[in-house]
């Protein structure tokens, strides 16, 4: 299942109780709000292009290969700088894995 949005898309790889496991295309120049869950943590692995990751006000550069630790209520955003796509997995593990855990607090599509 793939879902389209207008930072690029996610396909849902697995869906468990325990956990959720989704491979996230973020298109050149785009980035995803920044935001925090409440009932899960996040666990992201770069698989392609340069990430730049703000997790708690802090800036991060991953490339391949490189991943970052989200845990619960942490703040977070994913920003693909370059013209390349970007693709990371993300691995979610806690007590709920809907997409209305979701607190905004900027996102650039006012959503």
């Amino acid at each position: 299942m793939t879902e389209t949005r207008p930072w690029g898309s996610y396909t849902i790889l697995e869906e468990s109780d325990t956990h959720k496991v989704k491979r996230i295309t973020v298109n050149p120049g785009q980035r995803l709000s920044y935001q925090m869950h409440h009932k899960r943590s996040e666990h992201w692995i770069v698989v392609a292009g340069t990430a730049e990751v703000t997790f708690n006000d802090e800036v991060h550069t991953l490339t391949y290969g490189q991943n970052i630790h989200l845990p619960v209520e942490a703040k977070h955003r994913m920003k693909n700088p370059s013209d390349k796509p970007l693709e990371f997995i993300e691995v979610q593990y806690g007590s709920y894995f809907g997409e209305d855990d979701i607190v905004r607090f900027d996102d650039d599509y006012e959503r």
